[in-house]
C-alpha cells in the first residue's frame, strides 16, 4: 500500500519519521510542504478523514502560527477559513502528515502510524 508522506525536510521530527517508514520498508511518495503546499481541499478531506480536531492541523509551536496570533484568533473562525488559512502557507501546517487508504494522522506518534498502515 503507497501512502503519501508530507513533510518538512529540515524539521527533525520528519527526519525521524522518514527513517522510520523507510525502516519498515514502507512505499510511500515524498512531498515537500513548502514547495507544495495542501490545498483548501485536500485539507479538508485529509481532516474529515482523520477524525481529529482541526487544531491538530496547526503547527501550533511555528512561528507563523504565533506571528499572527491564532490561539486568540482561530476560535472565531469557521471551519472553512481554517483550511483556507492552512492553504496559504504549509509552515502553518503540522507535520508530518500521513495519508493512507485507512485514514490520516498528524505529526509522528508510531503507535498511531502503526495502526493506519496496518
Amino acid at each position: 500500500m503507497e501512502c503519501l508522506f508530507v513533510e518538512y525536510p529540515k524539521c527533525t521530527t520528519c527526519q525521524k519519521a522518514k527513517k522510520w517508514l523507510e525502516e519498515r520498508q514502507t512505499v510511500f511518495a515524498d512531498r515537500h510542504i513548502r514547495e507544495q503546499n495542501p490545498t483548501s481541499e485536500e485539507l479538508k478531506e485529509w481532516h474529515e478523514r482523520s477524525g481529529l480536531d482541526i487544531k491538530r492541523f496547526f503547527n501550533t509551536s511555528g512561528m507563523v502560527y504565533k506571528e499572527l496570533k491564532l490561539k486568540d484568533r482561530l476560535p472565531q473562525m469557521t471551519l472553512e477559513e481554517k483550511y483556507e488559512l492552512l492553504a496559504t502557507d504549509g509552515m502553518l501546517v503540522k507535520r508530518p502528515i500521513l495519508v493512507t487508504e485507512r485514514g490520516v494522522t498528524t505529526g509522528f506518534k508510531p503507535e498511531e502510524w502503526e495502526k493506519l498502515l496496518g
